[in-house]
């Protein structure tokens, strides 16, 4: 069984296109295309699954056509449509200097200063120039690679100086 732990999330598929089990994929990291993946996990009633790619083809700098193995009409492909996709951890092609902000939703930010676990970063607001890290109870941290003193990947833990006082606010 596939633990949430154990990937990260990279997209999700859309419409089907053609009759033959083509879907759309929004993607926001082309990790599948850099490594040698022969599998995709999707997110489906609940349950991570690998799904095995036939074949894709890009259309844009954010959208594939994909084709699954044993996904052979439009019917099939209609009910993966809206399906979160992840990528196993194990394949990524990263390093601590190479990481995709899709890689490290679901690490751990500690301040550097205290020592103290901060909170669990949910999502990444690039929206702007300043990149925040969004944590799970709305506290907002700068993503800033001045700020950022250490990443351990084994334990999925940030650790920032984070400014003094932006947490009390």
């Amino acid at each position: 069984m596939i633990r949430e732990e154990e990937v990260y999330k990279i997209g999700r598929l859309g419409k089907t296109h053609g009759v033959k089990g083509e879907v759309s994929f929004l993607f926001d990291d082309d990790v599948f295309d850099r490594v040698d993946a022969d599998y995709l996990v999707l997110m489906v009633d609940g349950i991570l699954v690998p799904f095995f790619m036939e074949e894709y083809r890009f259309r844009s700098d954010t959208t594939a056509i994909i084709k699954f193995e044993g996904i052979d009409t439009q019917e099939r492909a209609r009910e993966l449509t809206g399906c979160d996709v992840y990528f196993p951890r194990e394949l990524t092609d990263s390093d601590e200097g190479s990481m995709s902000w899709a890689e490290i939703v679901g690490y751990s930010i500690t301040d550097a200063g205290t020592g103290q676990t901060v909170g669990k970063i949910v999502s990444i607001d690039d929206s702007t120039i300043n990149i925040l890290f969004c944590l799970e109870d709305g506290t907002l941290i700068p993503a800033s690679e001045e700020l950022i003193t250490a990443i351990d990947q084994e334990n999925r833990i940030i650790t920032i100086n984070i400014p003094q006082g932006l947490l009390e606010l």
